[in-house]
């Protein structure tokens, strides 16, 4: 698997950010549903904070594939999905929260939409990071090895 290991960084940030560019798409085509949403909290603005959440999500993920400023555009996508996560998701403002009898209701589906752009913002947070992911052959070849100090020194 040696021949993955210049592709895999890329793939893997490819995974990180590709619903956003399709989200920020459905913000456009379903611009009166979006906004609506928008509208459901108590900042004023709706169709500003629209637009602005769509260009986040269409430039950030670009910047980050292309490792143009993708630090700083991982930061500022990491914030818009805590941003959108509390303010959007309120799972916890829901009577009876998730444990509603049946499918739960739609405190359930917005705690995994919660928990969802808390997940993002981590990974976006190990793209802030700059972490050096080890070469993908090299997990592969030994999974549970724990580098030590920077370096890897087990046998």
């Amino acid at each position: 698997m040696r021949f993955m290991d210049p592709y895999a960084p890329f793939i893997a940030r490819l995974f990180l950010v590709a619903l956003f560019p399709f989200s920020a798409l459905d913000k456009i085509v379903h611009w009166n549903a979006a906004l609506e949403q928008a509208n459901s909290s108590f900042l004023p603005g709706g169709p500003i904070l629209l637009a602005f959440g769509a260009a986040i999500e269409i430039i950030t993920p670009i910047c980050i594939l292309l490792r143009i400023f993708d630090r700083g555009a991982a930061f500022v996508l990491a914030g818009f999905c805590i941003v959108t996560a509390v303010l959007y998701h309120n799972f916890w403002a829901y009577p009876g929260g998730f444990f509603v009898a049946g499918d739960g209701g739609p405190a359930l589906s917005h705690l995994w939409d919660f928990l969802k752009n808390f997940g993002l913002a981590g990974g976006l947070f190990y793209v802030v990071a700059d972490a050096k992911p080890r070469p993908l052959s090299e997990f592969l070849d030994h999974p549970f090895r724990v580098p030590t100090s920077g370096k890897d020194t087990a046998a």
